[in-house]
């Protein structure tokens, strides 16, 4: 089964309710003021920040984060080049 990996800002009964209706699983955090508590798996969670850390990472090029390419194929080429780069440097 797939999931589908959120912030706490996408805790919200109907949203929750379309994902499963999609035929994936939820794994967003509750918010403070959430009433009844879902289950969620934390380590699954966890995975989330290196995703986010990758993308906050190719927006550090400015190509890339204001997308100057018109056409989609030189765009993704300046994307795998931002990667190639920023993975070298680290």
């Amino acid at each position: 089964m797939s999931s589908l990996i959120g912030d706490k800002g996408y805790d919200g009964d109907g949203f929750r309710a379309e994902i499963v209706d999609r035929g994936a699983k939820p794994v967003i955090p509750n918010k403070s003021n959430r009433v009844t508590l879902h289950s969620f798996s934390k380590r699954a969670y966890k995975g989330r920040n290196v995703i986010e850390r990758c993308f906050c990472r190719l927006k550090d090029f400015r190509r890339v984060a204001t997308r100057y390419d018109k056409l989609a194929r030189n765009f993704l080429a300046a994307v795998h080049l931002a990667a190639i780069v920023a993975y070298w440097i680290n």
